[in-house]
């Protein structure tokens, strides 16, 4: 069986033929630019191109792989479907491979996806489970960011994002939280509330879906769905109640949780911020009905010390602290904004890379009142990702909307430019916080060489 991926590079479509390889395909592939993921794909036998060609879809490919960032005009997508190959998208085919799992655990959510599929990584494997895992970062626990197991246990984010988690097979669901995001694709909120609806529908009768009861939007999203539902928070009608929430010397979260009744104690973190004792609280409820101890939860908690890019601490320029998150929605600003102020520095400086054009118009207010709790704000060209530049939304408008509002912001085009401004403007005990999914964490490298 010969599978060819069309952006093997990617953080999912790399995880998936890790996973192929395992299961004895020969895989090849394609991608724009080199990257340490392809490099560690051709070090497990994957034959891999730069550059996207006819020529590289061979008569002897049985399937190709494609995301849904590929356009239908790609030479190899064109070439793939001129040569009657099999073509399957990469969610549908993550949907196929989950089937094979009795216990298959799909995250999803408009924000900390990564951090709590990371975190459930953590406590299975600290309670010896040996699953297989998919995860959006890069975890030390798991050497990247896939880790294959033999048992039945499957772990894995689910993005909505053009309705790609509705091709997944799960038996447990976990909703961190629903808000408008991806409006290039959805229409707004209400559309974005079906598709979790769909989304629970998938669920048989025993699975579980495990909700975000504090959050407005997901009380909608249960109707006809079959599986039990439960639901997570700090509001006492919920299932598991977060209370008595707090932060040590470090910043660090801890907090009591109690379970359908039943007192659990008190968990401890190792990383930062409220949104985190949220995700944690998803792990520890998904963990709980996948029968792992209590005591084996805590312990596994206790040890998630983050992944790359979730605020994750790069090291230190003359006495001040350099991080990095990959924070590109309002509400995930703001909640890093918030768990970096229980750090006590002098100043907070901002360094933010806003993440496509049709997010930054469409939340554009909301981008505007998500940096109160900065100090400084410096604000960069917006990454274009998938999207061309519609010239009615730029960077410099966002600057304006602030310094209107009285933060201090400013706009600067370039990283080496930011860097330089950095190095004659930072004092001491300061913290400099780049945000963005885009390459905005080269800034913070490039300050600390």
């Amino acid at each position: 069986m010969k599978v060819h991926f069309i952006g093997i590079g990617g953080i999912n479509m790399s995880a998936l033929a890790e996973i192929c390889i395992n299961k004895g395909y020969t895989v090849t592939g394609s991608d724009m630019q080199e990257s340490y993921l392809i490099e560690h794909l051709r070090e497990h036998g994957a034959k891999i191109v730069i550059g996207q060609k006819k020529e590289n879809i061979t008569d002897d490919i049985n399937m190709v792989i494609y995301t849904a960032a590929i356009s239908e005009n790609n030479e190899e997508f064109q070439e793939a479907k001129n040569k009657n190959i099999l073509m399957i998208n990469r969610a549908a085919f993550l949907g196929q491979i989950m089937r094979e799992y009795k216990n298959s655990i799909a995250v999803s959510g408009t924000h900390g996806k990564t951090s709590t599929t990371s975190m459930l990584s953590e406590i299975f494997n600290h309670a010896e489970k040996d699953p297989t895992i998919l995860v959006g970062g890069n975890l030390s626990a798991i050497g990247g960011n896939v880790r294959i197991g033999s048992s039945e246990n499957f772990i894995t984010e689910a993005c909505e994002y053009v309705d790609s988690f509705l091709n997944f097979n799960p038996f447990i669901s976990i909703v961190l939280n629903i808000e408008e995001d991806h409006l290039d694709y959805f229409s707004g909120i209400e559309e974005i509330k079906a598709s979790f609806n769909k989304f629970g529908k998938l669920l048989p009768k025993e699975g579980v879906f495990i909700i975000n009861g504090d959050n407005e939007n997901t009380k909608d999203i249960v109707y006809d769905v079959k599986a039990k539902i439960i639901r997570f928070g700090q509001n006492e009608k919920n299932d598991a109640i977060i209370s008595d929430i707090k932060y040590d010397d470090d910043g660090f979260a801890m907090f009591n949780l109690k379970y359908k009744g039943v007192n659990l104690g008190t968990f401890k973190l190792s990383v930062y911020g409220l949104h985190n004792v949220y995700n944690a609280t998803a792990a520890i409820v998904a963990s709980i009905e996948s029968n792992i101890e209590v005591d084996v939860i805590k312990e596994a908690i206790k040890k998630y010390r983050g992944v790359g890019r979730r605020f994750e601490i790069k090291g230190n320029f003359k006495n001040n602290m350099v991080v990095d998150d990959y924070a590109h929605h309002p509400t995930e600003l703001k909640a890093t904004l918030a768990a970096a102020k229980n750090l006590k520095k002098d100043k907070l400086w901002v360094i933010f890379q806003p993440h496509t054009y049709s997010r930054t118009k469409a939340l554009f207010n909301e981008f505007s009142e998500a940096f109160y709790s900065a100090d400084e704000v410096i604000i960069t060209d917006i990454y274009a990702a998938r999207e061309d530049n519609p010239g009615d939304i730029s960077s410099k408008d966002l600057v304006e909307r602030l310094y209107q509002k009285n933060i201090k912001s400013k706009y600067i085009p370039t990283f080496d430019e930011i860097v330089e401004y950095l190095k004659e403007n930072i004092g001491e005990n300061e913290l400099i916080i780049t945000c963005g999914a885009g390459p905005i964490y080269k800034v913070g490298e490039s300050l600390l060489k």
